[in-house]
């Protein structure tokens, strides 16, 4: 299934999280398009302008997730959003709050469980123009995204002591080491690292290590390594360029991408995409919802842009993916429309408008 994803790439390698081409013709590809809270609905409507401004042939079909309780008082995501993606196959998702302590269960987590997205894609990729301590960081990470401590199976013991069950499988192990060599293998990449902690938790970390070693034997055109979480957490900071594709459990990954796009300036400027069972994928800005700027015209679309051009890529539009891609570089170069959290004082409008503008020249 993952190497079916992923296969006949033909453009586009080594850059921003290209996809692999689905051969979809030009016609117009409907897209679930989930605004989400806080900022979401700005960022959205940035995308939106911008895809129209390229042309790119997509049609919007706007859902909204909350969640709702369904049979049996199990929180569900809402039928007519299940049926939107499930029609349509292809989602763009902006940040989405989750209540704390009120019961609720983490939006992204149900997404993730109801459309089996079992792979997370993080690519990290220093940005032209966009200074910080790191110029080279070109790597991917790639997470896990179904079980490991995030399968959500925690109980009160006694008053007092609760315990978390970290649940890891062969099956999904094996699903998200065989995606992450396909990925590596069709994107001219040349190491896949396995990030684990298999000296202490012998059994969970072991089961996921030995699924990637059994993986790798099918992979010989493929270095494969694999290393402690904290050691790669110290080698990262200290040199990223030694690190190509890495593959982990789900809170490994959830810490590692985070670090990883603070390498490149931060989750504003990092793409995402999810990829599920049945052919459903679902590309998302991973950033917080930011309400204290929300409705004001402050926020910054890159990460959902860049995460929408992800979704171009899969779609196999890469001429549409690479306009919007090298306009948004392009922008953020220059540095005269930069939102406030990239060091200028540009407002979402502002940014947007100069993306599209700079869009309709590239040919």
């Amino acid at each position: 299934m993952a190497a079916g994803v992923i296969r006949s790439l033909s453009q586009g390698l080594r850059r921003i999280a290209p996809f692999g081409s689905r051969l979809y013709s030009d016609e117009a590809r409907t897209v679930t398009l989930i605004p989400g809270d806080g900022i979401g609905p700005e960022i959205s409507a940035a995308v939106q302008e911008i895809f129209a401004a390229a042309s790119a042939p997509i049609k919007w079909e706007t859902s909204d997730v909350t969640a709702i309780k369904g049979p049996g008082g199990k929180y569900i995501i809402p039928p007519e959003a299940q049926e939107s993606m499930n029609r349509n196959k292809i989602g763009l998702k902006g940040p989405l709050k989750t209540p704390v302590g009120k019961g609720h269960p983490s939006m992204n987590l149900l997404l993730r469980k109801t459309f089996q997205l079992y792979a997370n894609v993080r690519p990290c990729k220093s940005i032209e123009g966009y200074k910080t301590p790191y110029t080279d960081v070109d790597l991917v990470t790639i997470r896990e995204n179904t079980e490991g401590e995030y399968s959500g199976i925690e109980h009160m013991i006694v008053d007092g002591v609760v315990q978390s069950i970290k649940l890891i499988t062969e099956p999904a192990s094996r699903k998200v080491a065989e995606f992450a060599f396909d990925f590596a293998r069709a994107q001219g990449r040349d190491t896949v690292t396995a990030v684990h902690k298999a000296n202490i938790m012998r059994m969970s970390d072991g089961l996921f290590l030995r699924c990637c070693r059994e993986v790798a034997e099918e992979y010989k055109d493929i270095k494969f390594e694999e290393m402690y979480l904290d050691t790669v957490c110290l080698n990262m900071v200290q040199d990223p360029t030694q690190f190509d594709v890495l593959v982990m459990p789900n809170l490994y990954g959830d810490i590692l991408s985070d670090l990883c796009a603070g390498l490149i300036g931060g989750l504003g400027v990092t793409p995402s995409g999810n990829i599920g069972a049945d052919g459903v994928a679902i590309f998302e800005s991973v950033h917080g919802t930011a309400p204290d700027i929300a409705g004001k015209d402050l926020a910054n679309p890159t990460a959902l842009l860049l995460s929408a051009v992800m979704m171009l890529r899969h779609l196999g539009l890469h001429d549409h993916a690479r306009r919007i891609e090298t306009a948004a570089f392009e922008t953020i170069k220059e540095g005269k429309a930069l939102t406030g959290d990239l060091g200028g004082k540009a407002k979402c409008s502002d940014f947007t408008r100069e993306v599209s503008q700079k869009v309709q020249e590239i040919e």
